[in-house]
């Protein structure tokens, strides 16, 4: 969202709460969250979990695809000691936090349900991960099992805003509603492979969502109408699938370089509430000619290198001694009972209490029944706890050697800037991003002072090297903002996380190396695969980020200088933010959102390279994801003359400074950071025909009208979508 009229309209607001006396938790101090006080959560008392490799079902053979791996994976929910089982006082028990995700749909509950299952087993938060090899097929069931132990349909654990452009199982399906009240009927869902290369049905398209098979009728209010998705019908038809109710089969050709995915749901105006109650893990690609790393020492240029390894494999202790590891890092909140927190009202955002923010939200007829203020969307949410791979503030134990990290930021609205300068004598190389090896090793502490920014959704494969680091324990801190990122300097351009909380991740407590040492290569003599540069592009388009304002409801002050919001008053500031949106350039340079609804602007031919040149009139960074392909970043462009808010005033005027992509962008991505003000551009090359999206992966910014369908080839007459 716009960071300065964020502030604008909270400097305001806040005044006016501290005016009638009432208290302004998070304004000033340690951001707010749920009952359960961070200070209260003791530190580095739970070792990481290392996630293992999930187990297949066997093989199979599916769309001309021979002996493909294949699995049989279920979201359930389940409870899971997230936070440690005791307080500062030893005594108060935390009680385990009720949470999803997904496992083996042959796990069962030891009632025999296989549905509601208990802590333990193979479900787990964040999920285990898929081990995958290059050209190897995988075929994935994805069973939506979101019952409980009678087999009814589980509501959701968290708020659901009915007035978004979403799922909408109750109807009309796949659109915006009207009723303010938080949704209580059953789930839907859709799994996403994040950065995965595969055809449009298995894809995870927002609108192909579908909800348990037990729910053909729904106990309750709920007149169920709708069981999937819109496109998940059209893909069915299409493809003449036989998907049994409550499942989807996807596939996965694996024909993309070795590289770091991660699996999560993807359901249209959801995907912030499904993700945050935990359905997401890992997807490992490993082999290839782009997985062969040599050891340059070697003049021959023959001798392959030795990375740090094991990773964690299937049926292994996740508390066992592994050099590999995948480490997802999120923000949470959590309530003294032991519940996930997320704020069921917009208020929250304001930092005010519900009843103090009385605006006219949908469906509200004090604008005329033309209100366009969602009452409990959140323009960004951020966590007060750091959780790491399931785990609130846990440690990790470290040998003086080399250790491969795959990180995740799997945070919802957070960037993160990893510090690791808490840890004397550590190195830390970066050889991989999204799309696999980068053409060559990046030394952060030389680059980039020894930190590593990460936008929301990104990935990072480091060499961290703890071989001269002394014996001791180290904290990995965070040293981005507990706010919108716009970019800039930690201390100079923004206040960095909490200290106390948000600006701790994890601990590392240095040991001494095993017996044997560490035979691994040192990253600065990592020769990484060459990289073949994509085609000149055929096509260059221009899209825009944009942010919208109320139409109908302004931020107006009475005569005795008190806040009030009201509807229709021209002459004040609007209420803002309630949607971001992307969209496509005028000729005129001028901005053009767009809906989710509106026709498909992009359109690229099959086999097609194309350069686009991503606009971004907002005044924070958006991390931007396009699905199906791993492109190139080409460089960023300022633009010229900012606003009073720090956007870009329109029509857009490049600053012809155009500079290239940091150090670690120089392999392929499918995240890119588009910071406030700037062309970033980017190249791809759309092989595979169908229906895609691209959207910021600010989850919040997803759901709310901040993802665009596009098309590669020829749209179908009769596809759902124009």
């Amino acid at each position: 969202m716009d960071v300065a009229s964020k502030k604008n309209i909270m400097i305001t607001l806040v005044s006016l709460a501290l005016a009638l006396g009432f208290a302004v938790p998070g304004a000033f101090a340690q951001i707010a969250g749920g009952t359960l006080d961070p200070d209260l959560v003791p530190k580095y008392v739970s070792p990481l979990v290392k996630p293992p490799a999930l187990p297949r079902v066997g093989k199979i053979k599916m769309n001309g695809m021979k002996n493909a791996e294949y699995y049989e994976i279920a979201v359930r929910e389940f409870a899971q000691q997230i936070l440690p089982p005791f307080q500062t006082d030893g005594v108060t028990a935390i009680p385990p936090t009720l949470v999803w995700s997904y496992g083996p749909d042959t796990d069962v509950d030891p009632d025999g349900t296989g549905r509601h299952v208990t802590e333990g087993g193979r479900f787990f938060y964040p999920a285990f991960t898929i081990e995958t090899k290059w050209m190897k097929p995988v075929v994935v069931k994805w069973i939506n099992d979101l019952v409980d132990g009678t087999g009814n349909p589980l509501p959701h654990l968290l708020p659901i805003d009915q007035t978004l452009h979403w799922a909408n199982p109750a109807g009309p399906r796949d659109s915006r509603g009207t009723d303010p009240t938080p949704y209580l009927g059953p789930v839907p869902m859709v799994t996403h492979v994040h950065g995965a290369h595969t055809t449009e049905e298995s894809d995870g398209y927002p609108e192909a969502w579908y909800l348990p098979a037990v729910a053909a009728s729904t106990p309750g209010d709920f007149d169920l109408l709708w069981g999937t998705g819109t496109f998940y019908d059209y893909f069915v038809s299409k493809y003449n699938l036989s998907w049994a109710p409550g499942t989807a089969t996807f596939s996965y050709p694996n024909d993309q370089r070795a590289t770091t995915l991660w699996y999560h749901d993807h359901t249209l105006g959801m995907t912030r509430a499904n993700v945050y109650a935990g359905p997401a893990g890992f997807y490992l690609i490993r082999g290839g000619p782009d997985d062969m790393v040599l050891d340059s020492r070697d003049p021959t240029g023959l001798t392959p290198a030795i990375l740090p390894s094991p990773a964690p494999g299937k049926g292994v202790n996740p508390f066992g001694t592994y050099y590999e590891i995948p480490i997802a890092i999120q923000d949470r909140s959590f309530n003294e009972d032991g519940s996930l927190f997320y704020p069921d009202n917009r208020a929250f955002f304001e930092g005010l209490d519900p009843d103090q923010l009385q605006i006219p939200f949908i469906p509200d007829p004090a604008c005329d029944g033309d209100s366009d203020v969602s009452p409990i969307w959140q323009p960004e949410f951020f966590g007060n706890m750091m959780v790491v791979n399931g785990q609130t503030w846990p440690f990790l134990e470290v040998e003086q050697r080399r250790y491969r990290f795959r990180l995740l930021n799997g945070c919802n609205s957070r960037f993160l800037i990893l510090d690791f300068n808490n840890t004397p004598g550590v190195e830390v190389w970066q050889i991989g991003a999204e799309g696999g090896f980068l053409p060559v090793p990046v030394d952060i502490n030389a680059v980039n002072g020894g930190t590593l920014l990460m936008g929301p959704a990104e990935r990072a494969d480091v060499i961290v090297d703890f071989t001269n680091v002394p014996l001791g324990n180290y904290n990995l801190t965070n040293l981005g903002p507990d706010e919108p990122f716009g970019g800039g300097t930690p201390g100079i351009d923004f206040d960095p996380a909490d200290p106390g909380s948000t600006g701790q991740v994890m601990q590392f407590r240095v040991v001494s190396a095993a017996i044997g040492g560490d035979p691994t290569t040192p990253a600065q003599f990592l020769q990484l695969p060459a990289i073949t540069p994509l085609p000149a592009p055929s096509v260059t388009r221009k899209v825009t980020l944009n942010e919208e304002e109320s139409l109908t409801v302004n931020v107006v002050e009475d005569l005795d200088g008190n806040v009030v919001l009201a509807c229709d008053s021209p002459e004040a500031e609007p209420f803002g933010p309630t949607s971001a949106l992307l969209g496509t350039l005028n000729d005129d340079d001028t901005g053009n959102p767009l809906l989710w609804m509106d026709d498909i602007s992009e359109n690229p031919a099959v086999g097609s390279t194309e350069v686009w040149e991503i606009y971004n009139f907002t005044a924070d960074a958006h991390p931007i994801h396009v699905h199906l392909v791993q492109f190139e970043v080409v460089d960023r462009e300022g633009l010229e003359d900012l606003d009073q808010d720090g956007m870009a005033d329109q029509p857009a005027e490049l600053l012809q400074n155009p500079r290239l992509p940091e150090a670690w962008e120089t392999g392929f991505k499918d995240t890119v950071i588009a910071y406030p003000s700037e062309v970033t551009r980017i190249k791809a090359r759309f092989d595979t025909a169908g229906f895609y999206v691209w959207h910021c992966h600010i989850v919040e910014h997803e759901d709310n009208e901040m993802m665009r369908p596009y098309h590669v080839g020829p749209i179908p007459a009769d596809a759902p979508a124009q």
